[in-house]
């Protein structure tokens, strides 16, 4: 027996305070001793919002650790607790007569803390079948746990990041929406320097070839923690896209990414490494006080 989901599967009979209190202390310690991952999201605050005083950057920081350990035991309920208990915890709103059109869609779905909570929206909720992609962990139980969490309603095809587009095509051809969440930092391979935040930024132009290949039409899907459990919002299908520009789909892809994250900025995931391919010659924005 796994015994993460075992422990998971214990934590999602507690009330949601009980576990958002938790989720609070763990954030709290994570903050003042992750000093690896703290600089991360430090230096990528600093990089995206220098208006902010040094004190609101360091709070904005404080407050995204808490989001995170919250976010990571709510999985517990997220993915054991009854369909009525997300049924009370998952407020869904915006486009969501874009799913009753049957022509392909792709959702793009920026890396906010309530990513996967998004997807039980989707899968659970909204009984929308759907393909993902993901990047295998390292840990065993952990991906193990992962994968049958996220795709507790069987509708969810999960797809690794190696397997190329052709997997991806299928799914939408064969009727599945593509949630779909490129905002990582991979390296050049298949990527192009776009602006975000007003940082160069090595940007994976995926979404404009994908809905090109796929001629599927493209909306942006967030979800934010909530005090209630977590609400998801469905824009409505960009107008457009994708164009005979590349560079240009790509940049208007971290704009529209770069105005919801302004809206919360605290939601967006920092703790990943998001500047960590430099233009030439450009020194690594996180040395040389963080280790390679």
């Amino acid at each position: 027996m796994n015994p993460l989901a075992g422990l998971m599967r214990l934590l999602a009979m507690l009330p949601l305070s009980w576990l958002r209190a938790m989720g609070w202390v763990l954030g709290q310690v994570l903050f003042q001793v992750s000093a690896r991952r703290g600089h991360v999201v430090a230096t990528n605050i600093a990089l995206c919002f220098p208006n902010l005083s040094a004190n609101e950057q360091r709070q904005l920081a404080k407050k995204h650790f808490v989001l995170v350990a919250q976010s990571l035991i709510d999985r517990a309920w997220l993915w054991h607790a009854p369909e009525q208990v997300l049924q009370q915890r998952l407020q869904c709103s915006g486009e969501l007569r874009n799913l009753e059109d049957p022509s392909p869609l792709i959702m793009l779905a920026p890396h906010f803390v309530g990513l996967d909570a998004g997807g039980v929206a989707l899968t659970v909720l909204q009984h929308v079948r759907m393909a993902c992609v993901y990047v295998p962990l390292s840990n065993h139980y952990a991906e193990d746990w992962m994968m049958k969490g996220r795709n507790r309603s069987g509708r969810l095809w999960s797809i690794a990041r190696k397997a190329g587009p052709q997997p991806l095509m299928k799914a939408l051809r064969e009727g599945q929406r593509l949630h779909f969440s490129p905002d990582m930092d991979f390296g050049m391979d298949g990527a192009v320097w776009s602006s975000f935040f007003g940082v160069p930024t090595a940007t994976l132009s995926s979404l404009s070839r994908f809905a090109k290949l796929g001629r599927a039409r493209v909306c942006t899907i967030v979800t934010r923690l909530t005090p209630q459990g977590y609400s998801f919002e469905m824009g409505p299908v960009w107008t457009d896209f994708p164009s005979s520009d590349v560079d240009a789909d790509t940049l208007r892809m971290n704009q529209d990414i770069e105005a919801w994250v302004r809206q919360s900025p605290e939601q967006y995931y920092w703790v990943h490494k998001r500047f960590k391919t430099r233009p030439p010659g450009q020194p690594s924005v996180y040395e040389p006080t963080m280790p390679a």
